[in-house]
């Protein structure tokens, strides 16, 4: 039995203890028992200079594009990025397996313990099978908005999901890409695969011009799929944001993990909370700047109490897997934002997106959440992050 303590414990799911003691089983990682300091004998104790926090809840992430590390450009827009994506996908297998592995191990070592990670191939399984993080796969589907193609679609995608492992707690739903890629026909087959209890991923007003799309049939998006051969003849624009075609087609009864969201306003957090108490919503910051140069209005989530999670997205849009320079970059640009309020959006929010919060997310008796040290950083009055604070994981 290991005894570990800080300056400070933050159990995230309880107010923080200065000088809190962790007493965990060495073998399983698994919380027996928290208290202070003053209860133990110094002699027995493990004593840490910064903050115990639980392990980190990646709840965006594509895996299977971690070969693609810094051949896209950045401050491109979203558009020409998802084209060089396309462009990019083919390349040794041993280049992509030997990416995944080192990306895996990189979350890992950065804190991370479970993953939201989007699959359209099965490149990632044997990685995930194997893995010391817990993933939740979101197989991805798509067909451009048309609806006679949405049986071929699915069919072409159903080997992906059947190939996806639930072993050693991971868990697989069937997810939509986008709204403005995803046909109500493909919607429908998506919603029949999953069952109730499943949380459903989805990209999520990420550009101005999937807003446009829907309201006005106007932007970028029109020249975007004639680059593909892909007609919108029968696109019908609505005078609506995207989510609602989103609300409209997917189970409200799903946990949903609405990703990017950075054109996201008030009157959208409200309609779909509205639609449904599940709702979740995932925040890349650091692919947010690397793809668009912006970030999402957090204010709007703030006001609505909307349960927001955090994400790296790929290696592809991101310099790095850590969810710690997630929160700092936030912490950066919005300092508005309070210490206690990103770790919550690290750590807790995550694991309940994901389904995973009985055993990660908080520090609570029963659970093995990882201990994560965050050192470097301002802990008297109010906690806060800095360019030069760190993460080290304890168990």
């Amino acid at each position: 039995m290991k005894k570990i303590s800080a300056d400070w414990v933050y159990p995230v799911s309880s107010p923080p203890i200065e000088k809190g003691v962790l007493i965990v089983d060495d073998q399983t990682g698994q919380i027996n028992a928290i208290g202070i300091r003053s209860d133990y004998s110094e002699s027995e104790i493990e004593v840490y200079k910064g903050i115990l926090v639980p392990g980190f809840i990646n709840t965006h992430c594509h895996l299977e594009l971690s070969h693609m590390k810094g051949k896209v450009n950045t401050g491109t827009t979203l558009l020409p990025f998802l084209q060089r994506v396309v462009a990019f996908r083919d390349f040794p297998q041993a280049v992509i397996d030997q990416a995944i592995d080192a990306a895996d191990k990189e979350m890992y070592e950065n804190g991370i313990v479970a993953v939201g990670d989007i699959s359209n191939k099965l490149d990632t399984a044997h990685r995930k099978d194997e893995s010391l993080i817990r993933y939740y796969t979101f197989v991805e589907m798509f067909d451009f908005l048309q609806e006679a193609g949405a049986e071929s679609t699915y069919q072409n995608y159903r080997p992906v999901y059947e190939g996806q492992s639930t072993a050693h707690g991971n868990r697989k739903s069937a997810v939509p890409h986008a709204p403005y890629t995803v046909s109500k026909a493909l919607f429908k087959k998506i919603k029949k695969t999953n069952p109730d209890n499943c949380t459903i991923s989805i990209h999520n007003q990420e550009t101005p011009h999937e807003n446009a799309l829907f309201k006005s049939k106007t932007g970028d998006f029109i020249d975007f799929f004639k680059g593909f051969n892909v007609s919108l003849e029968n696109f019908n624009a609505d005078g609506r944001t995207s989510i609602h075609y989103a609300l409209e087609n997917m189970n409200p009864n799903n946990k949903v993990l609405f990703v990017h969201n950075t054109m996201t306003n008030k009157a959208d957090i409200e309609a779909a909370h509205a639609w449904s108490d599940n709702c979740y919503w995932a925040s890349c910051p650091n692919a947010n700047l690397y793809i668009e140069n912006r970030l999402p209005n957090y204010k709007n989530f703030l006001e609505t109490n909307a349960k927001v999670t955090l994400g790296t997205d790929s290696l592809t849009s991101n310099w790095q897997l850590s969810i710690l320079e997630e929160m700092k970059t936030i912490a950066r640009y919005q300092s508005y934002i309070s210490f206690d309020i990103l770790l919550k959006w690290a750590t807790l929010n995550g694991a309940q997106a994901l389904g995973f919060d009985a055993d990660f997310g908080s520090f609570e008796v029963g659970k093995c959440p990882g201990i994560n040290l965050l050192s470097n950083m301002k802990i008297q009055d109010t906690p806060s992050l800095n360019a030069n604070t760190k993460v080290q994981r304890l168990v």
